[in-house]
């Protein structure tokens, strides 16, 4: 076995490599993209950080190779589509840098209070400017922490070190483990309204891109305080540097920004602001951690055939993936469209498994459920492995069941789901091999191919409400490729899937939603 590393990886994860006995080790640091395609062919593993990019081209030559070992968290600079395609196990090393980061945001949480940045700037100009650098005192004040991941926990426990008192808002973190983090679960409003300093750790979706915005700075205290060292793009810098301008926002520290690197921003002028050229998890312990992990899990790969960490495949025996693949991405696909019905903190999953699929190793289908309900909203990367693991750290209850008896279906997933006193039913099949179906929503009896986007809408069941529907959105340039209904009694409530060609526009979405006898309506990405 050859594995190649092209970026900077520690003496002591090539040791690791080395060490394996069966595994030849070439390192050669940047390497262009036209050599690392034509040399790429010969290796079967590569290990790869930031800097190295692992396009479509670049992977559809490689013939040999089985797996990608990424360093790191993100996997930008790898296509992970093209990976998939050609069969090649991409791994990366999740919480490997969650302490270094979390160290990073309280670092410049107290480098902004204490505006230590610019009294060192001053000081270097030969200045004795004490009056000018008042700051702002920690003790007591309410940090409010936006994503409880591995990276958000740990920002609120030192918090608390720091004798903090710290609110926290994340729909997937039970009251329990609240609790035990000895944090206040908040709304996401009142995180805005109590904050005397606001923190961010969750992921850049479509739901979180401006997260802080206009609007939101508006509902905040006069003088809060505002970090970002998550992703850059959750936080409107325009809005950011208007508010700081204006004496609303106090403050800020960014690690990441919209654009990396950002060149002349508005921000690089503004006094108050600390910036850092996205370091999170710059550390030595870090990058030592992150090396030894991904040559650990590559040789454990290549040598024993064992998976961990993978983004793009589940840990099954080859001979059963056949089999089982389908169901797997019927179970992914519910979970996924579970997660755009939460509207309040998960207290419980439930899945259940009917007929013939309940006779063979339903735990990848279970992995796969709770990756698509969770990896939407969530910071740290979420995958086939590590998501139950996640799940339990949440305080999530996950409840299987299996039973062989089954009439309508010969197999049948179920997934129930308790979020306070509401509760989310969606059961789903496979027709032949590989045809995937949603035939349950609650108390509907439906038939919707679980995939693209979907408009969902809930409406009085009254003569031409889908009409006005379709007549709108084909106005408004979406073309509607499906539809399916349900409904629990003529005239009264009705479900419908209306599946269209692209995303909706905001401002369509918020018109359907006035239309005369819409109760709601909702776009679902699958």
């Amino acid at each position: 076995m050859k594995v190649l590393v092209t970026d900077n990886l520690s003496a002591g994860g090539v040791e690791i490599l080395k060490k394996a006995g069966s595994v030849h080790v070439d390192v050669k640091n940047k390497i262009p993209p036209d050599e690392l395609k034509n040399i790429l062919g010969e290796y079967n593993g590569i290990i790869v950080r930031s800097t190295t990019k692992l396009s479509s081209d670049v992977i559809a030559g490689a013939r040999k190779l089985k797996v990608i070992g990424r360093a790191g968290v993100g996997f930008d600079n790898i296509d992970i589509n093209a990976a998939t395609k050609h069969g090649i196990v991409v791994m990366n090393t999740p919480g490997g840098n969650s302490i270094t980061t979390a160290e990073h945001t309280i670092a410049m949480m107290l480098s902004m209070v204490r505006k230590i940045p610019q009294a060192t700037a001053s000081m270097k100009a030969e200045k004795w400017e004490k009056n000018k650098f008042l700051g702002m005192e920690l003790y007591n004040k309410i940090l409010g922490v936006a994503g409880l991941g591995n990276i958000g926990a740990i920002v609120a426990d030192r918090g608390l070190g720091l004798k903090m008192r710290v609110i926290a808002y994340d729909p997937f973190i039970s009251e329990e483990k609240a609790h035990e983090l000895g944090v206040e679960l908040v709304s996401l409003d009142e995180l805005f309204n109590r904050s005397d300093i606001i923190t961010v750790h969750v992921p850049l979706t479509k739901e979180t891109k401006g997260l802080i915005n206009r609007d939101t700075i508006s509902r905040m205290k006069n003088g809060v305080c505002i970090i970002n060292c998550a992703r850059g793009g959750i936080v409107d810098e325009e809005a950011l540097t208007e508010a700081i301008k204006s004496g609303k926002v106090a403050c800020a520290a960014l690690d990441v920004f919209e654009k990396e690197p950002p060149g002349k921003h508005p921000l690089c002028e503004l006094e108050n602001v600390v910036l850092t050229p996205h370091l999170g998890a710059s550390t030595a312990e870090a990058q030592e951690n992150v090396a030894l992990a991904i040559a650990e899990q590559v040789v454990d790969f290549l040598v024993h055939g064992v998976v961990r960490n993978a983004v793009n495949f589940p840990a099954i025996p080859s001979e059963a993936l056949g089999l089982l693949k389908p169901y797997i991405n019927l179970s992914e696909k519910i979970g996924k469209f579970m997660s755009y019905l939460v509207q309040r903190d998960i207290e419980m999953v439930s899945i259940e498994y009917s007929g013939e699929i309940s006779s063979h190793n339903i735990e990848p289908l279970t992995f796969a459920a709770l990756k698509g309900l969770l990896e939407r909203t969530l910071t740290e990367n979420v995958n086939y492995i590590n998501a139950p693991v996640i799940a339990k750290e949440r305080g999530l209850k996950v409840v299987v069941s299996k039973t062989t008896s089954l009439e309508d279906y010969a197999s049948l997933i179920t997934i129930k789901l308790k979020a306070g006193k509401d509760e989310f039913v969606i059961a789903g099949t496979i027709f032949g091999k590989k045809d995937a179906k949603i035939v349950k929503f609650d108390s509907y009896r439906i038939d919707v191919l679980p995939e693209g986007n979907i408009l969902l809408l809930y409406n009085w069941d009254k003569p031409g409400v889908l009409g006005a529907i379709g007549t709108y959105l084909g106005k408004s340039g979406m073309n509607i490729a499906g539809l399916q209904l349900g409904r629990d009694k003529p005239g009264g409530k009705a479900v419908s899937f209306v599946h269209v060609d692209g995303p909706i526009p905001d401002n369509v979405l918020e018109e359907v939603k006035k239309l005369d006898n819409v109760i709601s309506a909702q776009q679902i990405s699958l």
